[in-house]
């Protein structure tokens, strides 16, 4: 089975959750004889195909990106010529200009849909976009979301007509490299252990404001890893608040980021938006074995983390919470009691194995032509 990936962004340009999510279910679709490829767009799309972890990735140059839309009308080119080798398309929504993409050239052949988030931000053009999402969304032959709870959030899903498959995202453990202990040695000596961890793209949604505020008259340090569009507000912030114990790291390398999870004692989401949907780092979290603290948006993050089990939820947008639960967490009994529950419910539905399976029988069944929109289900 040869299966294309659609979306508008990707490795190595860009780094984020669902670049993971989509990376991740290309290599466990390996696993079980499944050969995938991505194609999405790039400012400078030079070379025009990289590998990536073994995957084929072809990019067409990005004109411009209204509303955080990626536009490049070479994609379109790109895609009928990668219908020649694909047996069928994955896209990942959203992303308005793969609907677009579909209906000029990539309705040939058997197509599926992740649905990874609602439109959030753009609600005016939202209403403008929404009859060409509906039937975009009415020409998938199976649609997936990545958690029970965001069909039964979603605006979208919750009306739609159509039973939705759940597959949860996965991570392989495999893909990660192993914690060196010269590495592991020098930051605990910078960072000391035992602190509070964030990972990820520093975008509006994230809640880091409320996490700077929540680190006032903590008895801990945080670390913030990664960069992005609130970097620089978020330091200002963090200086004006006088946060000593508040670190940014910017982007970290894999080998730093395991050393960094195997030192911290929680890992935090503090998201206040419903475009977190799932929280990649919250998986990356729990399978190293580390308490979660996350934020109730009624979105896969819910999911992930059960509260007083893997770790404590927290009403979003509420630093006074957020303190608390990270004050409670300083308990090391509780963090590690926590930290091997997420550990087990990692194992269970977490896995890129069980990810991946579960994708590989949707893709035979779709190609197959098995009425896979008679079931909604948690696939395993």
């Amino acid at each position: 089975m040869r299966v294309l990936h659609v979306y508008r962004t990707f490795f190595p340009e860009t780094q984020g959750g669902l670049e993971e999510a989509i990376l991740q279910i290309c290599l466990g679709g390996a696993c079980h004889e499944v050969e995938s490829r991505v194609l999405t767009l790039a400012a400078i799309p030079a070379p025009d195909m990289v590998c990536y972890h073994g995957v084929e990735v072809y990019r067409a140059p990005r004109w411009f990106e209204p509303a955080s839309c990626g536009i490049g009308p070479a994609a379109l080119s790109l895609l009928k010529r990668q219908l020649h080798w694909a047996d069928m398309v994955h896209y990942h929504y959203p992303w308005p200009f793969a609907d677009i993409l579909h209906f000029l050239g990539g309705g040939c052949i058997p197509s599926l849909l992740t649905y990874h988030s609602d439109v959030i931000r753009q609600r005016w053009l939202g209403m403008l976009y929404r009859p060409l999402r509906d039937r975009f969304l009415r020409s998938m032959s199976v649609i997936v979301a990545t958690s029970p709870a965001y069909v039964a959030t979603s605006p979208v899903l919750s009306r739609y007509p159509e039973p939705i498959r759940v597959i949860p995202l996965g991570i392989d453990e495999s893909r990660y490299p192993p914690v060196e202990a010269e590495l592991l040695s020098r930051l605990r000596d910078r960072y000391g252990e035992g602190f509070f961890l964030f990972i990820g793209v520093l975008r509006y949604y994230k809640g880091l404001q409320f996490l700077l505020e929540a680190a006032r008259g903590l008895a801990g340090r945080v670390l913030i890893v990664g960069s992005g569009p609130e970097d620089a507000s978020l330091r200002r912030r963090a200086t004006e608040l006088g946060l000593d114990q508040v670190h940014f790291l910017g982007q970290v390398s894999d080998r730093e980021k395991v050393c960094l999870l195997s030192l911290a004692r929680a890992v935090v989401l503090p998201s206040h938006l419903r475009s977190e949907a799932f929280g990649v780092s919250l998986l990356e979290g729990a399978m190293s074995g580390k308490a979660l603290i996350s934020t109730a948006l009624g979105t896969g993050t819910d999911f992930v983390n059960l509260h007083s089990v893997t770790g404590l939820v927290v009403a979003p947008a509420d630093a006074l919470q957020l303190r608390q639960a990270m004050r409670e967490l300083l308990d090391d009994e509780l963090a590690a009691r926590m930290g091997a529950a997420a550990r087990r419910r990692y194992e269970d539905l977490f896995t890129g194995q069980r990810m991946g399976r579960s994708y590989a029988r949707l893709y035979a069944a779709t190609a197959a032509g098995i009425g896979m929109r008679g079931q909604s289900v948690l696939s395993g």
